[in-house]
């Protein structure tokens, strides 16, 4: 069983085809003409009003919910990303992340009036890369240690 996993942690183009179904949701996510959150924006702050009336500090705080969420986006990204290229260093993943939402952020900037571009989601998209490239090498290497772990037993 061990073998299996790595065999399919490196099977590249398995992660490839993850990575371009990946983009589609992601695209209509970035692309969507109004926030994605604007349904949910009541539903959030009262949420919020209601965790900070019960202890929750107040800067745990909408622009914090974003940012976290500007950074979960990515890190699947940046994992599959990792997976799908295993020749490429984590800062190489990182830089496709740096370029993937620099291209959601122009494309926001010129074509959606209701939507703007920040400098902070170009950061924190980034940041949520890199931090899914470390998970896929460190899941890597991880598996790769108990398969030989394994192997050395047998």
């Amino acid at each position: 069983m061990g073998t299996w996993r790595v065999k399919h942690l490196r099977n590249r183009r398995f992660w490839q085809t993850i990575l371009a179904a990946m983009l589609i949701p992601l695209a209509l996510i970035a692309f969507w003409p109004t926030p994605v959150d604007r349904p949910v924006q009541g539903l959030l702050a009262d949420t919020l009003s209601f965790l900070h009336r019960h202890g929750i500090p107040g800067w745990f705080n909408y622009q914090f919910v974003e940012t976290t969420a500007n950074v979960m986006l990515f890190v699947p990204v940046g994992f599959v990303s990792a997976l799908s290229f295993p020749e490429k260093r984590w800062w190489q993943i990182t830089a496709l992340g740096l370029l993937v939402s620099g291209c959601i952020e122009l494309g926001q900037l010129l074509f959606l009036h209701d939507r703007f571009a920040s400098r902070l989601d170009l950061a924190t998209n980034t940041a949520g890369a890199a931090a899914g490239a470390w998970l896929a090498f460190l899941a890597i290497k991880r598996l790769e240690a108990r398969h030989l772990a394994a192997a050395d037993l047998q």
